[in-house]
């Protein structure tokens, strides 16, 4: 069994990585829309073909990212989650001093 510190870790991660993958998701739409309208403006200008390129590096990036989050959840779905503590509390019992 995984110490407690790795599961936090884990759960931080994936947290970051579907952040990042919102984040390369939005870059992607925003490069694909500069290279469309500079397509549109000047075909095969230095600048729809950079907007290009940018749209492929986010187009990447998100899809490792994607990768990532799906080989994770394959991975982590063998285990059972906690996210609270118990409902009821244990019964403890004190040695009377």
């Amino acid at each position: 069994m995984a110490p407690e510190n790795d599961h936090a870790e884990s759960v931080r991660a994936l947290r970051q990585l579907r952040r990042m993958r919102t984040f390369y998701a939005g870059g992607s739409v925003l490069w694909g829309a500069a290279a469309a309208s500079a397509g549109w403006d000047d075909p095969g200008s230095r600048q729809m073909w950079v907007s290009v390129v940018l749209l492929v590096v986010f187009a990447a990036l998100l899809s490792m990212t994607s990768l990532w989050l799906w080989r994770q959840q394959a991975a982590g779905s063998g285990e059972p989650v906690h996210h609270a503590a118990p409902r009821r509390t244990a019964w403890r019992r004190h040695a009377s001093a």
